[in-house]
């Protein structure tokens, strides 16, 4: 037998023990432990990890794909698009595979949370404001629990992920931004899904609405941002309806009770403000973030911890509020389209938002529009903060005057103000800077003066 024969009947026959022996067993050991680790959280987790999340990949995928709803749209996709039934099912499993997710409790509690928690702290002094612990354990252990936020950075995921751990582990819906790699693996074992904000074909969007329904009716705890993306001008936007309609049309017997956490995120510096700014400014939402730039920030960060002069960039408050259960809506709101309770979602997000130092100084400075006094400056941050009274102030050491001088100090670091002995006064080309913060914590005094 000629030598190359031998190599590679040598080789096919290790596949096959691999396949049939080795792989098997290697799979068994590996979900064993996993079973044992999700047991060990399930018995400390405010809300366990629902078997929906552990099951396997390729099982979901299968369960996804020949699901009644999705056969009918692969048919109606093979009619419409005048291809083969197996051509349109095919598409339909390169769909499923990018969205449905690879969960992995190791990576998540072992790896990410602790990641999350330390970049969180190293970044930021990080403040909690309502808990409405209460409230939230008074929900049914069963109910299907969706964390709904406001979008003001992508540091939201960091922080909600690990705020969050003790509850649960959350499913996040992510765009397209993070379909890299390695970033995309390290996503997905997160329990994370892929969408495509700018797709329109029914298929995906039906394979989509039927991922979404199936972990609701499985009771798996989700984060979602009902803007749909990142703020560009810093101010809530109105909810777009496409998660949320299929949470809201989600129909199964019996029916699992879903309840909306409303949780409000704000910050006293956004990394990604000037991109924001910049693509507000263009009229559209593609975003220019060169890695130069990005790589320019993190060595520089780096920099300044080697020698001694890293200070982190303000605070960075989460707010949760209380439960929104959707049989309470549907009672109070027969027939009520999903407008309406994308609009009180979002109404209760916009009452959570943390009111801190940075916003309320810049407000402050532009309600003015001119040149002011430090003691000037002072009067008008402590009548905006008599004007919240009801609402979540965050006030470091308990001190107005030392809130305006935190605000104020990063306010200069990064020269959007400047300061004379005639008093203090923006810096014209850095006015939009200033309305973007601003805008975070306005709708607060417009609810007030309307």
């Amino acid at each position: 037998m000629p030598l190359w024969a031998l190599v590679l009947l040598v080789a096919f026959a290790a596949v096959t023990f691999a396949s049939h022996f080795l792989f098997p067993s290697v799979r068994w050991f590996f979900r064993r432990r996993m079973e044992r680790v999700v047991a060990q959280l399930n018995e400390r987790l405010e809300r366990p990890i629902q078997p929906f999340k552990l099951a396997r990949r390729y099982d979901m995928i299968q369960r996804l794909i020949y699901d009644p709803a999705v056969a009918r749209a692969i048919a109606d996709y093979a009619a419409k698009e005048g291809v083969p039934e197996n051509v349109a099912f095919e598409k339909a499993r390169g769909y499923a595979r990018e969205i449905v997710p690879r969960f992995s409790a190791s990576a998540y509690f072992g790896v990410a949370i602790k990641l999350a928690k330390l970049l969180s702290r190293s970044l930021y002094r990080v403040r909690t404001g309502n808990l409405s612990e209460a409230k939230l354990r008074e929900v049914d252990k069963d109910a299907t629990i969706i964390f709904v936020m406001n979008h003001r950075s992508n540091m939201d995921y960091v922080l909600v992920t690990w705020l969050a751990a003790e509850r649960s582990a959350l499913s996040y819906a992510v765009g397209e931004w993070a379909r890299v790699w390695p970033l995309s693996s390290l996503i997905k074992a997160m329990g994370a899904y892929f969408i495509r904000r700018q797709s329109r074909g029914a298929l995906y969007r039906k394979i989509l609405e039927r991922y979404v329904q199936m972990a609701t009716e499985g009771g798996v705890t989700q984060a979602i941002f009902p803007e749909g993306g990142l703020s560009l001008d810093g101010a809530l936007a109105p909810a777009k309806l496409g998660l949320l309609k299929y949470i809201f049309d989600t129909k199964s017997e019996p029916m699992r009770e879903v309840a909306f956490v409303p949780v409000a995120l704000n910050y006293d510096r956004v990394f990604e403000d000037r991109i924001l700014v910049a693509a507000a400014n263009r009229g559209g939402r593609r975003f220019q973030a060169r890695i130069s730039v990005v790589g320019k920030f993190i060595f520089r960060q780096i920099w300044l911890r080697i020698t001694g002069r890293y200070h982190r960039h303000g605070y960075a408050a989460v707010s949760f509020g209380a439960p929104l259960l959707l049989s309470e809506f549907r009672a109070a709101h027969p027939d009520a389209p999903v407008d309406l309770l994308g609009a009180q979602l979002m109404q209760r997000i916009g009452a959570e938002v943390p009111v801190l130092p940075v916003p309320l100084v810049a407000h402050a400075l532009l309600e003015a529009d001119a040149r002011l006094s430090a003691e000037a400056l002072q009067n008008r941050v402590n009548a905006l903060i008599d004007r919240l009274a009801d609402v979540q102030v965050y006030l470091p050491r308990d001190d107005r005057s030392y809130t305006t001088e935190v605000g104020l100090r990063m306010l200069r670091l990064r020269e959007f103000v400047e300061e004379s002995e005639a008093g203090i006064s923006i810096v014209p080309k850095e006015r939009e800077m200033l309305c973007f913060y601003a805008a975070s914590i306005a709708h607060h005094f417009r609810e007030r003066s309307e």
